[in-house]
C-alpha cells in the first residue's frame, strides 16, 4: 500500500506558527500593566474557576486597580495561586466595599469560652469543692498575744508588765493593751493603763489607734488615739494621748531598739516620757513632763524566738515640777533597779 507524504511540509509549518504565536502571547501578558482597569463594576456572576495563576506574577502592578464594587458573588474556589506572588503591589486597591460582617473566625480562637473563664478569683469555671472558696493570707482573721515585758525589780520590790492582744486582719484589728505594775509588798496595789483600740495600717512603717482606755492609778476613764511605728534606723516608736474624762491630757512617748549581736542574743534599750496636760496634786501629778523612764536589757531568744528571757537595769528619774513636789512627800526623785523577767508571744 502506498502512503502519500506531500502534505506533511505543510503540517509541521503550521505547527511551529502556532507554538510560536503562543510563546508571545505569554510573554506580552508578564509585562503587562494594570494599574488602568477598572474593576468597580458588578463581579457578581464572574466566574474564576478555571484561572490559572500559577505563574510568576511578581512583577504585577495592582496599584491602580478599583475593587469597590460588589464582589460578594464572586467564585474563586478553583483559582490557582500557587505561583510567587512576592512582589505584587497591592497599595493601591480599594477594598472598602468588601463586607466582612459575616465571616465566621469563631474557630481561629478555640471556640466560645466560658461565661466565668475570667472570673476575679481565676477559678476558671471550676469549682471549689468540700474545703470551700480559698482565702488570700492577708484577708483571713488572726489573733496573736505579745508580752513584751513581765519581768521582777528587785530594788522597787515589784513586777512590771506590758502585753499586748489582737484579732483581725492585716487592715483592721481590735487591740487590747495593758501595761502598769504590781507591788509585791505592803498593799500589794496595782497601777496598770489598759485600752481597747480599733487599729489601722497609715502607711508602709506606722498605724494609728483609737479607742477606749481606763487607768487605774487615778481611777479613770479616758479616749485615746496613737500613732505606733518604726522610725528610721529600725527604731519601735510609740505615741499615744489619753483625754480623761476630768480634762486631763496625759501623752505617753516611747522608742526601743534592738541591737542584735547574733542569732539569739540581742541588746534591747528603750526610754518612755510622760507628760500632763494640768496639776493633779492627789494623784502626784504637775504640769509638763512628769517622768522619765529607761531600761537596757539582754535577751536570749529560744523556740523559734517565740520566748526571751532577759537580765537588765532600769531608771526612772522624776522631771520638771514633780521633782519638788517628790521630795515634799518625802519619795525618792530617782530610782535604779535590777530587772530579770521574760518576754514571749504566740
Amino acid at each position: 500500500m502506498k502512503i502519500s507524504k506531500k502534505n506533511l511540509p505543510f503540517i509541521g509549518l503550521s505547527s511551529l506558527v502556532l507554538l510560536t504565536s503562543s510563546f508571545a502571547t505569554a510573554a506580552e501578558m508578564s509585562d503587562m500593566d494594570h494599574s488602568g482597569m477598572d474593576m468597580s463594576g458588578d463581579m457578581s456572576d464572574m466566574d474564576h474557576s478555571g484561572m490559572d495563576m500559577s505563574g510568576d506574577m511578581s512583577d504585577m502592578d495592582h496599584s491602580g486597580m478599583d475593587m469597590s464594587g460588589d464582589m460578594s458573588d464572586m467564585d474563586h474556589s478553583g483559582m490557582d495561586m500557587s505561583g510567587d506572588m512576592s512582589d505584587m503591589d497591592h497599595s493601591g486597591m480599594d477594598m472598602s466595599g468588601m463586607e466582612h460582617g459575616s465571616m465566621d473566625m469563631s474557630g481561629m480562637q478555640g471556640g466560645q469560652p466560658p461565661a466565668d473563664a475570667r472570673s476575679p478569683d481565676y477559678s476558671n469555671g471550676v469549682p471549689y469543692g468540700q474545703y470551700g472558696k480559698p482565702m488570700m493570707m492577708g484577708s483571713m482573721p488572726l489573733w496573736g498575744v505579745s508580752v513584751d515585758d513581765l519581768g521582777y525589780q528587785f530594788d522597787e520590790d515589784q513586777i512590771n508588765f506590758e502585753a499586748t492582744g489582737w484579732y483581725g486582719t492585716d487592715s483592721n484589728r481590735i487591740r487590747l493593751r495593758t501595761e502598769g505594775s504590781a507591788q509585791t509588798k505592803d498593799d500589794k496595789e496595782i497601777d496598770s493603763l489598759s485600752s481597747l483600740a480599733y487599729w489601722k495600717p497609715l502607711s508602709i512603717f506606722w498605724n494609728g489607734e483609737a479607742g477606749v482606755a481606763y487607768d487605774t492609778e487615778n481611777d479613770n476613764a479616758a479616749v485615746m488615739a496613737g500613732i505606733v511605728g518604726t522610725a528610721p534606723y529600725f527604731i519601735e516608736t510609740d505615741a499615744r494621748a489619753y483625754l480623761y474624762t476630768d480634762g486631763q491630757l496625759r501623752l505617753d512617748l516611747g522608742a526601743e531598739y534592738e541591737w542584735r549581736l547574733d542569732q539569739h542574743w540581742v541588746v534591747i534599750p528603750e526610754v518612755g516620757l510622760t507628760a500632763f496636760s494640768k496639776d493633779d496634786h492627789d494623784n502626784g501629778i504637775t504640769k509638763g513632763f512628769n517622768e522619765m523612764e529607761t531600761e537596757v536589757r539582754l535577751t536570749y531568744e529560744t523556740f523559734s524566738r517565740q520566748l526571751a528571757p532577759y537580765v537588765g537595769v532600769s531608771y526612772e528619774t522624776a522631771l520638771g515640777k514633780a521633782r519638788g513636789q517628790r521630795r515634799q512627800e518625802n519619795e525618792s526623785v530617782d530610782s535604779s533597779s535590777l530587772t530579770a523577767g521574760v518576754k514571749f508571744w504566740f
